[in-house]
């Protein structure tokens, strides 16, 4: 299973991945930010929709 990373340094917080995420795990303020890591399906939504690619996933075990 992986999860998304937001670099907060590169996030221009236009929300789209908030919008974007079906299952509800992001949350935009000043960055974006995953707030229920729980809930994510890594199904990479947020990843393909960041026009600032701020965002990459990481693996774990």
């Amino acid at each position: 299973m992986s999860k998304p990373i937001i670099d907060a340094d590169e996030c221009i917080a236009c929300g789209v991945c908030v919008d974007t995420c079906p299952c509800g795990v992001l949350e935009l303020g000043d960055t974006a930010e995953v707030v229920d890591e729980d809930s994510c399906i890594a199904c990479g939504a947020c990843l393909d929709a960041c026009p600032a690619g701020a965002i990459t996933e990481i693996s774990e075990d």
